[in-house]
């Protein structure tokens, strides 16, 4: 009974993660109307700190969030926030299903750099899922037929951007907390972002102001969704769950914006979350991640 419990309680944190996760992708199209990917990644940071800043001094103040591997969070985040950069283009230029699609493949690049850097054990299963995954993202972009849209090279980019943010994530976990990581994460980005930021600025109107809170919100507190669904239930659990991003931000952009998705992305998606799924069965439980 505590078992069925725990995991009852799992699933209602990724619905949190789901929610949140899908809202962000809807208010960054939105946003994008108006600013470049740079106002919105500075927005999106500065508004995340006020709103992480309280729950940090609730759980011991600043004390909680010192670090002797700072170089190793600047590494990440700007990898990270470049890979941001390019999901939010991203967005404008294809169906946001499709930026969501070519996001997962993010777990390849993640697991070929922790196999090469942090001498994680390459298994038949990540083989497997290395492969299944690569398959997909040809039957995606298709690059035989001399059409590839830039949208989806942009966000395949990202994917890698957003796979080694992983790998680096991976090593930051064992030794840093989850509030320390976050905080480093906008601390960094902030500060990347403000001199391009400044040299495009343009004051947003009200309703944008209101999307890039919504952003904030989202981008921020979404870990912690991730994260109390980690405590309650094995990642095996836990993350076959995110695959259902995939399927609800395709319905998101059919519905609200009238995209469809082709046949190819279909069947690539079903490749791509297919060897992710395979992987995860395999696996043992790992920690939360901390992309978006």
């Amino acid at each position: 009974m505590q078992k069925i419990q725990s995991k009852s309680t799992a699933a209602l944190w990724m619905s949190g993660w789901l929610a949140l996760m899908l809202v962000m992708v809807i208010a960054g199209r939105e946003v994008m109307r108006e600013l470049s990917a740079f106002e919105l990644m500075e927005l999106r940071s500065s508004l995340g700190f006020c709103f992480l800043l309280p729950v940090i001094l609730l759980n011991g103040g600043l004390s909680i969030v010192k670090t002797k591997r700072l170089p190793w969070h600047a590494a990440r985040n700007l990898t990270h926030y470049g890979a941001q950069l390019g999901w939010f283009y991203a967005l404008t230029l294809i169906p946001i299903g499709q930026v969501v699609t070519i996001e997962f493949t993010m777990v390849i690049w993640a697991t070929i750099l922790a196999a090469i850097f942090l001498n994680e054990r390459m298994t038949s299963s990540k083989v497997t899922a290395i492969v299944l995954g690569l398959i997909g993202v040809v039957v995606i972009i298709r690059p035989a037929t001399g059409e590839v849209n830039p949208g989806q090279l942009i966000a395949l980019v990202a994917a890698v951007g957003f796979g080694i943010s992983v790998a680096l994530v991976k090593s930051l976990t064992r030794t840093e907390n989850t509030l320390a990581i976050i905080f480093w994460m906008l601390v960094v980005q902030s500060i990347a972002g403000l001199v391009p930021t400044l040299l495009v600025w343009s004051w947003p109107s009200p309703a944008i102001w209101g999307w890039a809170v919504v952003i904030a919100i989202c981008g921020t507190f979404s870990h912690f969704c991730m994260a109390r669904a980690m405590l309650y239930a094995d990642a095996t659990v836990v993350m076959p769950m995110d695959f259902l991003r995939v399927p609800l931000t395709a319905t998101a952009g059919w519905l609200i914006y009238g995209e469809r998705l082709d046949a190819f992305t279909v069947l690539g998606a079903a490749l791509i979350l297919a060897g992710n799924f395979v992987n995860l069965r395999a696996s043992s439980p790992v920690p939360a991640r901390v992309v978006s």
